[in-house]
Formats: structure tokens, sequence, C-alpha cells
């Protein structure tokens, strides 16, 4: 089984997952916190976490090295992450930005350095 950091990774890459998305270029992570809760938290006999509430979610994020990000950078440069942000600001969801130094999408070697604390 996948180790937090994998599985998340897995999930960013996948296209599946419509409430978490790369922003700032593959340096952070961008979470829905309605839509993760119902898309990936509320899944019934699919679990991809062992848990189902977002604060348990982002204890893991926490032991893992992730800090939050405050939304007063600039925004996407990509297409894509811009219209998830935009889409995602005009639901009026609230938006979680999460960075890890060993987590970047132009730097997936570095996955395996990114270790619980």
């Amino acid at each position: 089984s996948l180790r937090f950091p994998q599985k998340l990774w897995k999930m960013l890459e996948s296209g599946k997952f419509h409430s978490l998305w790369w922003s700032e270029g593959g340096k952070c992570v961008a979470i829905n916190i309605d839509l993760f809760e119902v898309e990936v938290l509320g899944r019934e006999g699919q679990q991809v976490f062992h848990t189902q509430k977002m604060k348990s979610f982002m204890r893991q994020l926490n032991a893992y090295g992730f800090t939050k990000m405050q939304r007063n950078f600039q925004r996407s440069a990509s297409l894509p992450e811009f219209l998830a942000e935009e889409a995602a600001a005009s639901a009026h969801c609230q938006i979680l930005y999460y960075y890890n130094p060993s987590f970047n999408r132009a730097h997936p070697r570095l996955l395996e350095t990114c270790k619980r604390r």
C-alpha cells in the first residue's frame, strides 16, 4: 500500500478528482474543502485515505511536513490551474493551499524524501 504522500501525488496526477489540483506551477496542492469532503473523504467502501474527517486529513499533511499557505501570492500561470481556482472562487468555497519542498510536480524524485515527522 502507498504512503500518504504517494497517494496524494497519484490523486493529483490522475485527473480523476476535481477537489484538488496542483497550484503555483506544481509547487503547491490546492484543496477545495467542500468538494474534497464529498469526493474523497465521503467515499463509501472506496476510501482513499484512512479517514472521513477533514481535520484528520490536515493532520496527515502536517505530519508529512506540509505547511498551509496564505493565498496572497499571484494567480497561477497555467490555464487549467487558473480555471480551477476561478471556478472554486466563484462557488464561494474555501480553498486551502499546502506547500512542502519535497512535494514538487517538476521533481518527482523528491517524493522519496517526503517522510513522516
